[in-house]
């Protein structure tokens, strides 16, 4: 003779639906699902069940970032990647020649091309007389070469320099996606690179070979110093580092591009500022029509300063 079963089920008694053996009267607001003490979660009325309070967390502010924009899942994944490009770059300039590598020649920012005789040194002469007697020419955005404005964000001959710039990021980068999120991280990133090279066109010298990703890191410097005035946070170690940032590029001012430091960081507080203070009502649209306003007028002060030199 088959016996009856015993427990909640065989009387009747509701169960939890994530622990069958609890018996309970508790049930979500959402779904209406038995859910025991343990799965219950404070809702603004009743109680949810943690299936629901997943679905609702999809669209909630917990997963925006604070000035809107998806929230990174690991915000120092982006900054490892600019870290390793960096990394990269470096190593190919090494194991090319380092400073008389013919990489450092096409991605570093030069105003002007010149025209560079292995063993002879480099000479101030076009293209084609350059070809003629049997040197390398190494373009300057007046020649075409504006890629130039980019690559040389992720170029570094001295090993201390990529260290150091590499450190700097490895810090900065995280703290700034978490706060902006990734894509607009990115924005911030570039379009400080473009400002420092915009700088570095207009007040540095014709033949100056700029490199090295100090300009953006200056950027995100400024980027996190207005956007977390703007939150109301407690700014002093930006200001500190700023400062810092600042002694070593007057002190160094010989060696040290001053004008992708200045560029960079008044293009990051710019662009962070477009990012922070846009109206919440459509504020993406907002966001991203002023960051590309931004770039075009990067990008066209880039185009007068060629225009003047042409």
């Amino acid at each position: 003779m088959t016996q009856p079963a015993e427990g909640p089920a065989a009387t009747g008694v509701p169960t939890c639906y994530r622990h069958p053996g609890r018996e309970t009267w508790i049930r979500c607001q959402r779904c209406d699902r038995s859910i025991c003490p343990d799965c219950m979660n404070d809702a603004a009325v009743g109680f949810h069940c943690p299936e629901c309070v997943k679905e609702g967390n999809k669209g909630s502010r917990q997963h925006r970032a604070l000035y809107g924009g998806q929230r990174s899942g690991d915000p120092r994944l982006t900054s490892y990647v600019l870290v390793g490009i960096n990394a990269v770059v470096w190593l190919a300039i090494a194991l090319t020649g380092g400073s008389a590598s013919r990489l450092v020649d096409l991605l570093a920012l030069r105003q002007r091309g010149l025209c560079r005789v292995p063993g002879d040194g480099y000479y101030a002469t076009s293209a084609s007389v350059c070809d003629t007697n049997g040197g390398f020419y190494a373009p300057g955005v007046v020649d075409g070469a504006w890629w130039q404005l980019v690559t040389s964000a992720f170029s570094h001959e001295a090993v201390w320099h990529v260290g150091f710039n590499l450190l700097a990021l490895g810090v900065l980068g995280p703290a700034t996606e978490q706060i902006l999120g990734r894509t607009r991280f990115l924005a911030v990133f570039l379009a400080s690179s473009i400002g420092g090279s915009a700088m570095v066109l207009w007040f540095a010298g014709p033949y100056t070979a700029t490199l090295g990703a100090s300009g953006a890191l200056f950027g995100l410097l400024g980027a996190l110093l207005v956007t977390l005035t703007k939150a109301r946070r407690d700014t002093r170690w930006i200001t500190q580092n700023i400062m810092l940032g600042v002694v070593i590029t007057v002190v160094g001012w010989r060696f040290i591009s001053w004008q992708g430091h200045l560029g960079g960081l008044l293009a990051g507080m710019a662009a962070a500022a477009i990012i922070a203070y846009a109206p919440r009502k459509n504020r993406s649209l907002v966001q991203w029509a002023g960051l590309a306003l931004l770039a075009a007028a990067l990008i066209g002060v880039s185009l007068a300063r060629v225009a003047s030199l042409a």
